[in-house]
């Protein structure tokens, strides 16, 4: 696996300026989580380096990659960077372990069955410091008391600009909200 200043070089080199900052910004706030809630935190800042290492890159070329790769290509615009990602982090920096990878794949839009890293991930590029809308500062505020919490308004905001936008919602965000009020109802019900 290839060193964090190294991936930090790559990054720094395939992405703007503004994309590059917000990269550490998410690293850091993954360190962040991971330190408060007990996670791996040099794996959340190596998987908030790559999450977004493909996001300027051509909706061609990242279709292209990931038909090379024997993988899906059907994704959305959106969205193809976190499949993209996930591939680079493997095949070119040598991340083999899965938990970081799924990190990086899912942190745009969560899923089901999220591991504690991709929790960390999926909330740390939605609360970085730099987003300074109002969702973002709730969200990183209930982000230090409960994670998951912190995921269900995560996902109410984001699906509620999606709908009032007009754009398209991933079924995988809407299964991750259901499941969230789900457990959030079992909880209450103890």
């Amino acid at each position: 696996m290839q060193s964090f200043d190294e991936i930090r070089e790559f990054a720094k080199s395939v992405l703007s300026e503004k994309r590059f900052l917000h990269t550490l910004s998410v690293a850091e706030e993954a360190k962040e989580l991971a330190i408060i809630w007990g996670a791996d935190s040099d794996k959340a800042y190596l998987a908030a380096l790559i999450h977004d290492i493909a996001k300027e890159m051509s909706f061609e070329e990242s279709k292209e990659i990931l038909k090379k790769a024997g993988l899906p290509n059907d994704f959305s615009r959106p969205l193809i960077h976190g499949p993209v990602a996930e591939y680079m982090a493997r095949e070119k920096f040598g991340i083999d372990d899965e938990d970081v990878l799924n990190a990086i794949r899912y942190h745009s839009t969560g899923r089901v069955g999220m591991s504690h890293l991709e929790k960390i991930i999926f909330v740390a590029d939605f609360t970085e410091p730099g987003r300074i809308y109002q969702d973002s500062k709730e969200v990183r505020e209930l982000s230090r008391k409960d994670l998951d919490d912190a995921m269900l308004l995560q996902c109410d905001r984001c699906i509620k600009f999606l709908i009032d936008t007009g754009k398209i919602v991933d079924t995988l965000t809407v299964d991750l909200r259901n499941s969230l009020i789900k457990q959030q109802k079992r909880g209450k019900d103890k």
